[in-house]
C-alpha cells in the first residue's frame, strides 16, 4: 500500500503491536503510525488492545485533530509502520452483509435464474441481506482457507466436499460508533458511523447455490470475510458523500434521506498481479444509511464495534463486476491474468487484493490501503 493513501487529511485509525510491546490504537500518517497514548492524546482511550472504547466514545474528531496538531509541530511517537504487527482494528460485535448494487443483483440474477426477470420483486424496495459471522472477521494478511460443504454430486445427490467455486466479492464495510442505538433514521447516519473499511466477503458459489434454497447465504460465506486495517473515519471522506442513486419506485419512509449519502470513492479489485475489476462505489442503489436505517428498523439493536458490509461493488460494464461469478459469467467465459493462466473461480496460491481512494487529481487523496488474502488448501477430512 502507498504513503499517498494516508496524508494528514486522512488519519485512520487502526492498532499495531510493536515488538516487544502490547498493541495500541494508532492513527496512520502515511509510512508511519502514530502512537496516541504514548503521545498523551486521551491514553484512557487510546492505550487498548481493540478500538471499540474509542469507537463508543464519539471522540474520534478530538483524537484526529490533536494528532494532526502534534504531527505538524513536532512529530514524536512516530513508528515505521513496517516495524510493527498490523491487527484486526476491532473487536467485531454483529456482521451484517447486503446486496445492493443493481448490477450485481441483475447479473447474478440472469446467472443463476437465466428463465426468470433477474431482480426479485422485493429488491427495489429493501436493502436484502443476511446476517453473517463476526468470529470468523480477519485483518488484512489472513490466508484464507479453503473451505468444503455440501455440493450436488454427479446424480445429483449432495456430497461432502472443497468448494470448487471460491470468489472474493469487492466490498466496502461500515464500522458503528456511539451508543447502542435502534430505529436510526437514514439522515442520522453520521451519528452512528465512525468510520470505513475495504472488505472481502469470500464466497464458495458452489455450496452457496445448494444451500440458497429457500434461505440465503450461510455455510458458503461464514468461513471468512477479510477487511483492511485502517478505518477511515467518516469525518475524513465528508467531502465525498453525494448524492445517491435515483429510486423508482420510492422507498418506503423509514428509507427515505435528504441528505447525500453516496460516496465517490474508486475501488477495485486484483487477482495476483492482474486488476480484474474497477468501478466506482457511487453506483451502488441503496446507501448505507439506507443500509443502516432498514436492519434496525425492527427494532434491532447495533452499537459500537458492528459492522455492516455494502455488498458486491459491480458496475454497468463487464469490467467494472466486482466477484468472479460476473467476471465469468458463472464461469462460462474465463479470465486471464498477466501470467497467462486462466481463472473461472480462485485457485489454491491465489492473492486476491482490493484497494480504494477518494479524491486525487488535484485534491487531497483519501485512501484505504488495501486488504489482501491468499487461498491456502482445503483440510482434507475424506472428501472428494
Amino acid at each position: 500500500m502507498s504513503a499517498v493513501d494516508f496524508p494528514i487529511d486522512n488519519l485512520p485509525f487502526g492498532v499495531v503491536r510493536p515488538p516487544g510491546d502490547d498493541a495500541r490504537v494508532v492513527v496512520r500518517i502515511e509510512d508511519h503510525v502514530l502512537d496516541l497514548a504514548a503521545a498523551g492524546i486521551v491514553p484512557e482511550l487510546t492505550g487498548r488492545a481493540t478500538l471499540n472504547a474509542v469507537l463508543e466514545s464519539g471522540r474520534e474528531s478530538e483524537i484526529r485533530e490533536r494528532a494532526g496538531e502534534l504531527l505538524m509541530a513536532a512529530p514524536r511517537h512516530v513508528l515505521p509502520v513496517d516495524s510493527v504487527e498490523v491487527l484486526l482494528p476491532f473487536r467485531v460485535g454483529d456482521f451484517v452483509d447486503f446486496y445492493s448494487s443493481r448490477h450485481h443483483a441483475e447479473n447474478v440474477g440472469a446467472i443463476l435464474r437465466p428463465d426468470d426477470p433477474p431482480l426479485q420483486p422485493n429488491w427495489l424496495h429493501l436493502p436484502v441481506g443476511y446476517h453473517g459471522r463476526s468470529g470468523t472477521v480477519r485483518v488484512s494478511g489472513t490466508p484464507v482457507q479453503r473451505p468444503s460443504g455440501l455440493v450436488p454430486g454427479p446424480d445429483g445427490r449432495p456430497v461432502f466436499s472443497r468448494t470448487r467455486a471460491l470468489d472474493y466479492e469487492l466490498e466496502v464495510g461500515f464500522v458503528v460508533g456511539g451508543p447502542t442505538a435502534t430505529r436510526i433514521r437514514p439522515d442520522d447516519a453520521d451519528r452512528h458511523v465512525f468510520g470505513v473499511v475495504l472488505l472481502n466477503d469470500w464466497s464458495a458459489r458452489d455450496i452457496q447455490g445448494y444451500e440458497s434454497r429457500p434461505l440465503g447465504p450461510f455455510l458458503a460465506k461464514s468461513f471468512a470475510t477479510s477487511i483492511s486495517p485502517w478505518v477511515v473515519t467518516l469525518e475524513a471522506l465528508r467531502p465525498f458523500l453525494i448524492a445517491g442513486d435515483v429510486h423508482d419506485p420510492e422507498p418506503a419512509p423509514h428509507l427515505r434521506s435528504t441528505r447525500p449519502w453516496g460516496l465517490d470513492l474508486h475501488v477495485e479489485a486484483h487477482v495476483n498481479n492482474t486488476r480484474v475489476s474497477a468501478t466506482n462505489f457511487s453506483v451502488m442503489h441503496w446507501t448505507f444509511a439506507q443500509q443502516l436505517a432498514h436492519l434496525t428498523t425492527n427494532g434491532a439493536t447495533t452499537g459500537a464495534g458492528d459492522l455492516f458490509g455494502s455488498g458486491t461493488v459491480s458496475g454497468p460494464t463487464p469490467s467494472e463486476r466486482g466477484c468472479l461469478i460476473e467476471r465469468t459469467w458463472g464461469g462460462a467465459e474465463p479470465i486471464t491474468l498477466a501470467d497467462g493462466t486462466t481463472r473461472t473461480f480462485l485457485a489454491d496460491g491465489d492473492t486476491v487484493t482490493l484497494r480504494g481512494w477518494c479524491g486525487g487529481d488535484g485534491r487531497p487523496r483519501i485512501g484505504f490501503g488495501e486488504v489482501t488474502g491468499t487461498v491456502v488448501a482445503a483440510v482434507t477430512s475424506g472428501e472428494d
